[in-house]
């Protein structure tokens, strides 16, 4: 019970010392095209990436202006070239020729565009390595993928793997998809207290206006597994619908929903009426977390056939990071389900610092 107390204690501390950031991670995307001796490398990288690891915002008036952009560019291109390196199997690539090419808009904003042409000794696989931002923003990573005509290999690069040798029409790691998914549910701070608001009342039963503890373990996990799915499987449905861009919705009404979603789960804990369908509940809230990882697959402009094997590999991560937390969770509260301490501090006083820091969210995304 002291060691579900003092986790509790830390994540509470954790999250609220978190910043609003989007529940979009901080992405880049690298496309390199080779012909010949010569690798085109195309790198798009979020203005307010830059901003934050170069301090571009001269006047310091909230906005990057281009000229503010374009003043910046010997930093830009230096600090990008010392974090980007390819070789081939006859040796490193010489990156040259950086140009600041322009900006383009993506999904979650404005992106600054790089150019640069990588001379290369040979030809046949070539290996990235990526290690840019990790220092300021351990969660960045850099989308990659290794075009030639219709063939290409995508590969997601971060600071726990920075690097992969990419092969042209290689099959692409579907492993790495489905850690992607798993990483997506554990950095996800917001899908996190979703789950944990989902999770904490799964081993009581509400009794007239008291909780009271389930007798069988079983019957936990079989309601935990339902509402597990139902979130899976709405994460899912609009996750696969804006990916293959028959849904879009602006990134600032999806991060407030899903911050708002976090704070409906919370308050169901405090004022229950769903006791019986809390999986539909999770399914009808969990509707709006698909569109969190959509972005990322609808700015990497993958053809049809790469992008549903990625969706089906991201959902399997995303029920395999939820059922390890499930998996940590349950048993715990399951033990000490008969305390008071339990039902007044863990499920009410939990529920409240959840519905707390998601509401500095919603107000942070929707008016910040």
């Amino acid at each position: 019970m002291r060691a579900l107390v003092t986790l509790l204690a830390l994540l509470a501390c954790l999250v609220v010392a978190l910043p609003a950031r989007a529940h979009k991670p901080s992405d880049a995307y690298l496309t390199l095209t080779p012909s010949g001796a010569i690798t085109l490398v195309r790198w798009d990288v979020a203005v307010r990436d830059l901003d934050f690891a170069l301090g571009l915002d001269a006047d310091r008036d909230g906005k990057v202006t281009y000229a503010e952009l374009t003043a910046a560019e010997p930093a830009i291109v230096s600090a990008t070239r010392a974090g980007l390196a390819l070789r081939t199997a006859g040796g490193v690539c010489e990156l040259r020729r950086p140009t600041l090419a322009g900006v383009a808009s993506h999904s979650d904003g404005r992106y600054a565009v790089l150019f640069y042409e990588a001379a290369c000794p040979g030809a046949g696989e070539i290996t990235v390595r990526y290690d840019f931002l990790f220092d300021v923003d351990p969660s960045h990573r850099a989308i990659v993928r290794v075009r030639s005509g219709d063939a290409e290999a995508v590969h997601v690069l971060g600071k726990s793997e920075p690097e992969k040798t990419l092969s042209i029409g290689a099959t692409r790691s579907f492993g790495a998809i489905v850690r992607q998914g798993v990483l997506h549910i554990w950095t996800g701070y917001d899908h996190m207290l979703f789950l944990l608001a989902l999770l904490l009342p799964a081993v009581l039963v509400r009794e007239g206006k008291e909780w009271r503890p389930r007798e069988k373990l079983k019957e936990v996990f079989f309601d935990v597994a339902r509402i597990v799915t139902a979130f899976t499987a709405a994460h899912s449905i609009t996750l696969s619908l804006a990916a293959l861009g028959l849904v879009t919705l602006p990134s600032r009404l999806v991060e407030s929903a899903i911050a708002l979603s976090v704070i409906v789960a919370a308050l169901e804990n405090l004022r229950p009426t769903l006791q019986r369908d809390r999986w539909m509940a999770a399914f009808v809230l969990g509707l709006m977390h698909g569109f969190g990882f959509s972005s990322t697959l609808a700015d990497l402009g993958l053809g049809r056939g790469a992008l549903l094997s990625t969706l089906v590999g991201f959902n399997a991560g995303v029920e395999v990071g939820q059922l390890a937390v499930v998996s940590v969770l349950v048993p715990i509260a399951f033990a000490a389900r008969r305390t008071a301490v339990y039902r007044r501090w863990v499920l009410v006083g939990g529920s409240i610092v959840i519905a707390v820091v998601a509401t500095r969210w919603f107000f942070e995304r929707a008016f910040g």
